[in-house]
């Protein structure tokens, strides 16, 4: 454990709705919620706003609406999430050379191998000068936590939310971990939890006082030993800079039950080819390609297969994902499909039977195409009737007319769509027939850099933290601003 608290964590404010609240200046100050919209969609992030009516992540948004059907319920744009997150990141790594992102809106920063003096007032100063640049930067706001190991500068910056600060002095973490809620902990999840609390356990002091030995009898001997360690305070992990991947997948759920067969393998393709263009996009190749099915009754199967050696070849993916696709049983209906590389390297060692074959149905396709430009002539296919064009709440738009905007709604043959952009005041709302022609999607526009260069932050702080009560657990060692 550290003598000082020189390890930062940084938790953006409710990251993806405060990003739409501040591109959208009719939003401001009022519940959003992004996530899927569909009836099987889920929660991504709330206001705080939302949150008051108890809209939380990972909730589904049918529920959420029950709840808030007064919110504006849009789907995600991680375009503009990963530009703002760049923006932050190249903050963070002004700071020190060891950055360790653990999402989009999350990491962790060791301000020691920074040169930042072992010292609170210190490393208190960086926190709060990095919070100021956020906000000048993105226009969001960010909770900091400070202190001597990662699992309590991760537990402070929750205690910091919304846009604070807290510092958790070295010496002084059992104090404020005991009264904890043992879920406080990483790792201990719902099944974790439901153990420990059928053994009598139900906060940190009370995890501590049943031993190492105990809790390795309850949970096994990896596990047990290291939340024991975690319960008093311990916590020797480093910032790594550089976070391995384990796995690329991708993976959608349906809006209806999937019980067509041919419905069910296309879609299985077009997951395989998202996949590997995810896994050439990170220059990584897998070996073992991984289907998940998840059916109508919530019941989850996956299933892999090992090839001889590592590829990025999309034929092949999809090859493996189609037989893999054959030993699940789908006629009950699909509610959810994916498609996984594991095993990654940074190499490609192609599967030669796999490309043979690919190749002979080229050269077959190829045969059957004739050499003549009439041949050629006579088979061309005719053109495909365009889909309607869909219009998702949230999505960026242009109009020749009337400049850039984005989806309100969408229905009956109409989309509805508000014209203003970050820097504007609230725009006016507008309704067009889905094929205008002046209609396009349009490109998110940076947060910053308009005419208007206020700095009011896209959320409205709470003036009290939800986690004030750990605060006063600790006394004078936790500092709060």
């Amino acid at each position: 454990m550290r003598r000082a608290p020189t390890i930062l964590h940084l938790d953006m404010d409710a990251f993806y709705a405060a990003a739409e609240q501040a591109a959208k200046p009719s939003l401001r100050g009022k519940p959003v919620v992004v996530g899927g919209i569909g009836p099987r969609g889920v929660v991504a992030t709330a206001s705080y706003e939302a949150r008051v009516f108890g809209v939380r992540s990972a909730m589904p948004t049918a529920q959420a609406r029950r709840l808030c059907p007064n919110a504006a319920y849009l789907n995600p744009r991680f375009t503009l999430y990963r530009q703002v997150s760049e923006s932050v990141m190249e903050l963070l790594r002004a700071l020190s050379p060891l950055v360790e992102p653990l999402s989009l809106d999350e990491a962790f920063v060791d301000l020691e191998a920074g040169g930042v003096p072992a010292e609170t007032a210190a490393v208190r100063a960086v926190g709060e000068r990095l919070r100021r640049d956020i906000l000048e930067v993105t226009g969001l706001t960010g909770s900091v936590g400070l202190a001597g190991a990662k699992m309590l500068a991760k537990i402070a910056s929750e205690a910091a939310k919304p846009d604070g600060l807290v510092v958790i002095e070295p010496g002084t973490e059992r104090e404020l971990l005991g009264p904890m809620p043992v879920r406080t902990l990483p790792g201990v999840g719902p099944a974790t939890a439901e153990t420990l609390r059928r053994a009598g356990i139900h906060t940190v002091a009370e995890t501590a006082e049943a031993g190492e030995a105990e809790l390795v009898r309850l949970l096994g001997k990896a596990h047990g030993s290291g939340l024991y360690a975690m319960a008093l305070g311990r916590d020797d992990r480093p910032v790594v800079a550089e976070r391995d991947a384990k796995s690329v997948s991708v993976e959608d759920t349906f809006e209806v039950d999937l019980t067509d067969r041919t419905r069910v393998r296309t879609e299985v393709l077009r997951l395989a080819d998202r996949c590997v263009a995810r896994l050439r996009a990170a220059g990584r190749s897998g070996r073992t390609v991984v289907i998940k099915v998840r059916n109508y009754d919530f019941s989850t199967l996956t299933r892999s297969e090992t090839l001889r050696g590592p590829t990025d070849d999309p034929a092949v993916v999809r090859e493996a994902a189609v037989r893999l696709l054959e030993t699940v049983d789908t006629t009950g209906g699909v509610r959810l499909l994916g498609v996984g590389v594991s095993g990654l390297a940074d190499f490609t060692q192609e599967d030669l039977f796999a490309q043979i074959a690919t190749e002979r149905e080229a050269e077959e396709q190829a045969a059957v195409a004739g050499a003549g430009p009439d041949a050629e002539a006579a088979r061309e296919p005719e053109p495909e009737p365009e889909p309607p064009r869909r219009w998702h709440p949230g999505l960026d738009v242009v109009h020749e007319e009337f400049g850039a905007g984005w989806v309100q709604g969408s229905g009956v043959g109409r989309v509805t769509v508000r014209f203003e952009t970050p820097w504007s005041a609230p725009g006016r709302v507008r309704t067009f027939v889905v094929d205008d022609p002046a209609l396009r999607p349009g490109e998110p526009l940076p947060l910053r850099g308009g005419p208007d260069q206020s700095s009011a932050p896209a959320i409205r702080p709470k003036s009290v933290s939800g986690a004030d009560g750990a605060g006063s657990a600790s006394g004078e060692e936790i500092s709060r601003r």
